[in-house]
């Protein structure tokens, strides 16, 4: 009895043993195979240098198969309609092609907007059961990162991702100092934003500051999509669940507008001619590779930038002398976020989700493939990155000699992005003319930053004009729709009214 229990014991060690060598055992050879969404032949070296290359070197016993769901090379020679124009083909129904076909791939990499449908429809293997047979702690990982993937997949856990790109608010230390306002913080809301940004702006032309931009580039909430981390947080609709009624024509979304509206009056925004108020007019003035970049040139006070914006940062301080301008002294602080949905502001990008097909052939190397991907070995080499933000928290710290607040990228929930929810999706897919909507909207939008009407006459508008596009769309999901776009907003009036209504600055 005492040999047979001993044996019983060792027979399963062994055979653990002789499976993890059976990985790495080049004469075991098996192939996974692994889909993206996008890529062919020509680009396939930067895919693998990217996701697979370390796994292959270090599992000899695996060949790795690369399998687009869209070949570029095969997509461009796709006939044309009689406008000239290619019919796009819908990524996700060729994601799902590669997974569901007569020679499924193993592992999947995606981006965030898939994982809700993925998850739904059991394209992929729940991966709860291995993490905790291989103990492998998730509280190792940025505490958010994790959150957005189970809240995707109904508290379940689908896919992981290496590394993510999170945004956060930027800020000009001089400018705060030398106005005597108090510097920003961890925490704050749009409104303590907005105010530190009204007492922040002064002086005209060249000498401009402006307290805050929605982006780095100038013409800040001139057209929706700047405006688009604002609202995003509210979970705001332009129409119903069923695309059949406009809601836009409501007191959250007249607020937003206006709101946005009296601070590009007043002039606290950056609008597109102030790009190249001092833009060098000589051919033998020097060359500015960052003309135009308002905050790196000192003349935004605060900007939302995403983690990669500290490239720039660190290139324009290296050289701000022999440009002959004064470096950047500055730091980050989170996203604002509304005192109505507290902990929720900005966005995460995550281009590197990784699931296992749940058709998958070959699971086993599917799951060790995942699992290296997002290892502790995988992240030391990915935490280099100078544009993504390694998932795990261990490796996460400030670029070699700068010094900011590099916890501000990780502190906030990321806020669902407008049209991702698995019903939009859905719509979208079987209405594309409902891409449309969303020019619509940015058509009522400028009509009244360009003077034409008041906040509340173009939403009033926009619902009109919205809820006849939508019975259109209704009937017709993805014809040629006629005169969608032709001007309702009536004639336009001079910017220099405009300008005119904007309450002074100073």
């Amino acid at each position: 009895m005492l040999i047979g229990l001993a044996l019983s014991l060792l027979f399963p060690l062994l055979a653990a043993c002789s499976t993890k060598k059976d990985l790495n055992d080049p004469a075991n050879r098996r192939t996974l195979k692994i889909g993206t969404l996008y890529g062919s032949k020509q680009d396939e070296t930067w895919f693998r240098q990217q996701f697979t290359d370390m796994f292959e070197l270090t599992h000899e016993g695996i060949d790795i198969e690369v399998v687009p769901a869209i070949d570029w090379s095969e997509q461009q020679f796709e006939p044309q309609d009689k406008n000239g124009r290619q019919k796009q083909p819908d990524p996700l129904e060729k994601a799902k092609a590669i997974m569901t076909g007569s020679n499924p791939v193993d592992v999947m990499i995606f981006d965030m907007n898939m994982l809700s449908t993925f998850a739904n429809e059991n394209l992929l293997k729940p991966l709860d059961p291995m993490l905790k047979e291989d103990k492998i702690d998730t509280a190792e990982f940025v505490p958010s990162v994790i959150d957005a993937i189970r809240d995707a997949g109904n508290n379940n856990i689908y896919a992981l991702t290496p590394t993510f790109m999170p945004t956060a608010l930027y800020y000009n230390k001089k400018i705060f100092q030398d106005t005597g306002v108090t510097l920003p913080a961890d925490g704050m809301t749009w409104d303590d934003v907005f105010n530190k940004a009204k007492q922040l702006t002064k002086g005209s032309g060249k000498d401009a500051i402006f307290g805050f931009s929605f982006n780095q580039w100038g013409g800040s909430g001139e057209n929706f999509w700047d405006i688009q981390n604002y609202v995003a947080p509210l979970e705001l609709k332009i129409f119903d669940d069923k695309a059949e009624k406009m809601l836009v024509n409501s007191p959250q979304w007249e607020k937003a507008w206006s709101t946005i509206y009296d601070l590009y009056k007043a002039h606290v925004f950056p609008r597109q001619q102030d790009m190249n108020v001092d833009q060098p007019m000589t051919d033998r003035a020097q060359y500015n590779p960052f003309q135009g970049q308002l905050f790196l040139n000192g003349r935004v006070a605060m900007t939302l930038g995403d983690y990669g914006m500290i490239n720039q940062i660190q290139q324009f301080n290296d050289n701000a002398d022999k440009l002959k301008m004064k470096k950047l002294d500055w730091d980050v602080v989170t996203m604002p976020v509304h005192a109505t949905v507290p902990g929720v502001g900005g966005s995460y990008s995550f281009n590197s989700l990784a699931g296992i097909n749940s058709k998958a052939q070959n699971q086993d190397d599917a799951w060790e493939f995942v699992k290296f991907m997002n290892g502790k070995e995988w992240a030391k080499f990915k935490s280099r990155s100078t544009y993504e933000m390694p998932s795990r928290t261990e490796f996460i710290k400030e670029r070699e000699g700068m010094h900011y607040n590099v916890k501000a990228f990780t502190q906030l929930k990321p806020a669902p992005w407008m049209g991702s929810s698995l019903n939009d999706q859905k719509l979208y897919r079987e209405r594309p003319n409902l891409n449309m909507m969303q020019q619509l909207v940015n058509n009522a939008y400028m009509s009244v930053f360009q003077g034409q009407k008041s906040v509340k006459q173009a939403l009033q508008d926009l619902e009109t004009k919205g809820n006849d596009v939508l019975q259109k769309i209704k009937l017709n999901p993805d014809g040629p729709l006629e005169g969608v776009f032709d001007d309702v907003y009536g004639p336009a009036k001079p910017m220099d009214s405009v300008q005119a209504e904007a309450v002074p600055a100073g």
